[in-house]
């Protein structure tokens, strides 16, 4: 087989238009083409009004041997790497120990789908509910303002990512294409197909609630057991006398103890007791960078016109994103920050992400249509451990957490003190001045979103940098700094404040048997890389299981 890459065809291209540039590509005769699928199909919006895709092709023909060798010198034609997935091992038929799983987000899912079809027969814990129940309480914030601090956006079966966009890309590397494992099971349990293939794969968050609950059948039908509701709060430690640390297993909330010495800690980045009682219990963990901003609402009809000009609404390039970055360079508090956009969805909802009691969060999120009025995305400015002193000036590695918590907890008294979230209107965030009624954007964040001055909510630094940044991004995509576009506050939950440190083997730097893993361990970011890292801790698992017999 081989594979092509940079097929570049005009977006309303004729059917037979692919053969005929697999043809032209390789000189290829009548009888040459046996067949061809497409690997993935992108876009270049970068020509208004002359927008391509480009796609990359698995083509079989005849003679490939000598076609590959007459382009030996053409990067876009090369050998079709094997994407398929082998597992690395098998569980003995004597497992005396069953490994567990902490969490049921996209990590944990990964490692408890991998380890069951491994045959290890995992105990996946989760503090939160099955998704269902989960979405009555998710529900039950943004209809009756009533919070559930163990159901909801963040915490339960799917986790975070579930009230999502559902985005199924990343930049990570990924040698070993664990990344199309993630995506082949995710249309096993009903994604649609063309996941496998687009360049910007998403789900939304209705289909991502019926795909957990296959993928949890599939999980215990291989053996594994799903306890929800069981949160862990502590864990049972061996020291030698030399120092070196085993994990023996966990406590969970009710005072049970499971015993294991392979537990998976994939929590996500909103587990903060955990994080306490982590650094309670000796585990190596460090602050790290994240960041802090708001969301912002524009038309998505103005987001389309900006990207894809006359073109904007062709049904195969959808909604338009974007992906945005400023420097800061003025003579303000913010000078050398840097501004960007993250987690944009299109056609989508800005929604309350609380999980702690009188604290507004925001995130953002779309279905699969992506057809609602407003496109959102979070601005953020990144801020880094020195930052955080200003609100815990210990030199505590949970320090970052004190920063969100100020934060969140000034949101919910700039919203009204009701889980309203504050917002301001991009022009008066601009010239410094209170908005006091909402122009022709509405807000689409619930409960709802109380009108004042945005100033209070962050960081005199974050705020000043972001007004640099809102007219230069207006450059970029004309209509951004709209005046009635609006901001919603705050967003904080950008990535995890921690990192629990890991070796090469994947266990914690001072607590064998502890597998840091995912968003909440600071080695993920989205729900592609979170699954990957599941799967890459899962085989570490298993490895280590194996050896020590």
């Amino acid at each position: 087989m081989i594979r092509l890459t940079d097929i570049k065809l005009p977006l309303d291209h004729a059917e037979g238009a692919i053969e005929a540039a697999i043809r032209a590509k390789l000189g290829l005769g009548k009888d040459g083409l046996r067949g061809f699928s497409v690997f993935r199909r992108g876009y270049d919006a970068r020509k208004r009004g002359a927008i391509q895709l480009i796609y990359t092709l698995d083509v079989e023909v005849a003679g490939e041997a000598a076609i590959l060798a007459r382009h030996a010198d053409d990067k876009h034609v090369q050998t079709s790497p094997d994407t398929s997935y082998r597992f690395v091992a098998q569980a003995p038929e004597d497992l005396k120990q069953r490994p567990i799983v902490i969490g049921f987000g996209p990590c944990g899912l990964f490692a408890g789908l991998l380890l069951a079809q491994m045959g290890y027969r995992p105990i996946i814990l989760d503090r939160g509910k099955a998704v269902r129940e989960r979405t009555v309480d998710t529900w039950g914030l943004w209809r009756q303002r009533k919070l559930e601090p163990e159901s909801n956006v963040q915490f339960g079966e799917g986790g975070a990512g579930t009230f999502s966009d559902g985005k199924l890309h990343s930049q990570i590397s990924d040698p070993h294409h664990h990344g199309r494992k993630v995506l082949t099971e995710f249309v096993k349990a009903g994604a649609p197909e063309e996941i496998l293939y687009v360049s910007k794969p998403h789900i939304g968050t209705f289909r991502l609630v019926t795909m957990v609950e296959s993928m949890r059948e599939t999980i215990q039908a291989l053996g594994g057991e799903i306890r929800f509701t069981q949160r862990v709060d502590d864990l049972l430690v061996d020291t030698a006398a030399d120092g070196t640390r085993q994990l023996r297993g966990v406590v969970l909330a009710s005072g049970e103890q499971l015993l294991s010495d392979h537990v998976v800690l994939a929590v996500g980045h909103s587990a903060r007791d955990t994080f306490f009682m982590l650094h309670d219990r000796g585990v190596y963990l460090e602050a790290k960078p994240f960041s802090v901003g708001f969301r912002v609402e524009h038309p998505q009809s103005i987001i389309d016109q900006a990207r894809f000009g006359p073109q904007a609404g062709h049904p195969i390039l959808g909604a338009a994103d974007y992906k945005l970055v400023h420097h800061c360079t003025g003579t303000h508090k913010g000078n050398g920050r840097s501004v960007y956009s993250f987690c944009m969805c299109p056609g989508g909802t800005v929604v309350a992400a609380a999980s702690e009691p009188e604290r507004v969060v925001t995130n953002g999120m779309s279905q699969y249509s992506r057809n609602e009025r407003n496109a959102n995305a979070a601005i953020v400015v990144g801020i880094e451990p020195k930052d955080f002193a200003a609100f815990d000036d210990s030199g505590s590695p949970l320090a970052g957490i004190a920063l969100q918590r100020a934060l969140e907890s000034r949101a919910y008294e700039l919203g009204g003190r009701n889980y309203s979230a504050p917002g301001q209107l991009v022009g008066d965030f601009i010239k410094g001045q209170p908005s006091t009624e909402f122009g022709h954007v509405q807000p689409s964040y619930k409960p709802g979103v109380h009108l004042t001055d945005l100033a209070p909510a962050l960081p005199d630094y974050a705020i000043e940098a972001i007004r640099e940044a809102l007219p230069a991004f207006d450059r970029q995509i004309k209509g951004f700094a709209m005046h009635d576009a609006v901001l919603t506050g705050v967003e904080t939950r950008t990535s995890s404040p921690v990192r629990i440190r890991r070796g090469e083997d994947y266990q914690s730097l001072n607590t064998r048997g502890l597998y840091p893993a995912g968003e909440g361990a600071g080695y993920a970011g989205g729900i592609l890389s979170a699954a990957v890292d599941g799967i890459r801790v899962a085989e570490a698992v298993a490895r280590d299981i194996n050896a020590s017999r």
